[in-house]
C-alpha cells in the first residue's frame, strides 16, 4: 500500500510500515531524522496523491490541555490549529490522528480510542488520544509494568519538544502490523466484491 505518514521527522512510524512491505512516505516541514522516502512540505499539498493509508501526527504546542494556561495568549493560533485538524480528518482515505489529551475532544470530537506506551512493551505513561477513520483501535501488544512518565521529565532546551513527540517503536509497530495488513485485507476485500458484482451483472 500507499501509506503517507504525516507531520513525522522522525521517520519511526514510516519505516515500520516500510519494513512490512508497504511504499511508505513521512511528510514534514522538518528534514527526516532518517533517510528514506521523506517530503519536506506542507501536508495539505500532498493529501490528495492517491494514499491508501495516512497516519497524522499534528503539532499539538496549542492544542494539548497541559498548556491550557496560555490558551487565551494564542487564541489565533489555536483556531488555526483546529482548522489544520479539520481538513486532515476529511483526508479521503482511511487514517488515524494521533495527538495528546487535546481541545480536539471538546471542539472538533472525542477520540475514538485512547492508547498508552505500556500497552505496547514500553514502561511509560503518555495518555495518546487517537482518532479514526474506517480503521479498528488498536490492540494491547505486549502489557507492562514500571509505568513512568518519562515525557514529563524531559530536560529543558531547544530539541525538548522533538524528544517529546516522537513515536515510541512499539505503538509505530502496532499501527504498521494492525493497520497496514488491515487496510490491505480491506481493499483486496473490495476488488473481490467488484469482480463478483461485475460476473453477476
Amino acid at each position: 500500500m500507499k501509506v503517507l505518514i504525516g507531520c513525522e521527522f522522525s521517520g519511526i512510524v514510516r519505516d515500520a510500515f516500510k519494513a512490512r512491505g508497504h511504499d511508505a512516505w513521512s511528510c514534514d516541514l522538518l528534514p527526516s531524522e532518517r533517510p528514506g522516502q521523506h517530503i519536506q512540505g506542507d501536508l495539505l499539498s500532498v493529501l490528495n496523491d492517491g494514499w491508501d493509508l495516512g497516519v497524522f501526527h499534528p503539532p499539538c504546542t496549542r492544542l494539548a490541555v497541559s498548556g491550557a494556561r496560555w490558551f487565551k495568549f494564542y487564541r489565533k493560533e489555536q483556531d488555526e490549529a483546529l482548522e489544520f485538524v479539520r481538513k486532515l480528518m476529511a483526508a479521503p482515505f482511511p487514517h488515524a490522528l494521533e495527538n495528546p489529551i487535546s481541545v480536539i475532544s471538546s471542539k472538533i470530537r472525542k477520540p475514538d480510542q485512547i492508547i498508552q506506551p505500556w500497552q505496547f512493551g514500553h514502561g511509560e505513561t503518555k495518555a495518546t488520544c487517537l482518532w479514526l477513520k474506517d480503521l479498528p483501535p488498536l490492540k494491547e501488544t505486549a502489557v507492562v509494568a514500571g509505568r513512568e512518565g518519562r515525557v514529563h521529565f524531559e530536560s529543558p532546551g531547544p530539541d525538548r519538544w522533538k524528544n517529546r513527540s516522537r513515536t515510541l517503536q512499539g505503538i509505530a509497530d502496532a499501527m504498521a502490523e494492525q493497520w497496514g495488513g488491515w487496510t490491505d485485507q480491506r481493499a483486496k476485500a473490495i476488488v473481490l466484491k467488484t469482480m463478483i458484482d461485475g460476473i453477476i451483472t
